[in-house]
């Protein structure tokens, strides 16, 4: 793997801007789950597996109309686990990496968990929204608000929340969180969009911009075709990914490990290529 996160290196040190695509394997070595497959998300969640109910089952905005209490015990250990879970130090490297470019550093995710908002990032975009806003069930307002305010109680035992239920400020009807579910009309993405018409603005600007993809799967392939598109006719894309790492043509580098294993190797490798003492990681200041 030297030769490709040595090419890592050289391509990200010639950027004058770098663009973060990430997916649920980039929170791995967080602690976090991916909910890759059944077994993985069981792994995570016991109760469901006792149950049968696949994640699939559970991001179902339906519950939230049918039966709140089933629905948010899901997404409130999700927001609490958010809210608890420090970003490892591959954010921090990221962020370095992008700030030392001309242009700086933006982020593309499918993630809704605020991970990199958390690391210091302050041009996010959300695709599938945030679990740290909310919206009304009802539609009420037509528009999005933060949680920061809720918490939610959840049964450990049978994964219900327990009563209250974070509650429109407007009207007084259950919220739910402002995340794109499956088959979901009721979706509130304006947030999202102008966080993307912000990004594409970004974009416009840079000759010599790098994508580096992290933990992107091909089974919801949002986060991959943005990067595949954004790096079609110029930049570069660098994948990093331990099943799925390969990239289309050949403008790019393939990395097929874990996002912090190969974050920490380039680091290494651009540090080497300019001489420099290593910067104190993260987890060590």
């Amino acid at each position: 793997m030297a030769n490709e996160y040595s090419r890592a290196a050289e391509v990200i040190a010639g950027a004058d801007g770098l663009l973060v695509c990430a997916g649920a394997g980039m929170g791995v070595d967080s602690g976090l789950p991916d909910f890759r497959g059944n077994e993985g998300f069981w792994r995570a969640y016991p109760p469901y597996a006792r149950l049968g109910l696949e994640f699939t089952d559970l991001a179902d905005p339906e519950h939230f109309h049918t039966d709140p209490e089933f629905a948010w015990g899901f997404y409130g250990h999700r927001l609490d686990l958010y809210r608890r879970t420090e970003p490892h130090r591959g954010f921090t490297l990221l962020r370095e990496w992008g700030e030392r470019t001309g242009g700086g550093v933006r982020v593309f995710t499918s993630n809704v968990d605020g991970q990199f908002q958390r690391a210091g990032f302050s041009d996010v975009c959300e695709a599938h929204g945030s679990i740290h806003h909310l919206q009304c069930l009802a539609g009420c307002a037509g528009r999005t608000w933060p949680s920061d305010g809720d918490a939610v109680t959840v049964d450990p035992d049978t994964m219900r929340a327990r009563p209250p239920l974070p509650e429109c400020p407007r009207c007084g009807s259950t919220a739910r969180p402002n995340i794109l579910m499956f088959g979901d009309a009721d979706w509130i993405g304006d947030r999202s969009q102008e966080q993307l018409n912000e990004l594409r603005a970004w974009q416009r600007e840079r000759r010599a911009l790098v994508v580096v993809e992290l933990g992107a799967g091909s089974a919801v392939p949002t986060v991959r075709r943005y990067a595949e598109a954004t790096t079609a006719t110029s930049g570069a894309l660098i994948r990093i990914n331990p099943r799925e790492p390969q990239i289309p043509g050949e403008r790019g580098v393939s990395i097929a490990t874990g996002a912090l294993e190969a974050l920490d190797a380039i680091d290494s490798h651009l540090r080497g290529q300019a001489g420099g003492e290593a910067t104190p990681r993260a987890a060590d200041r």
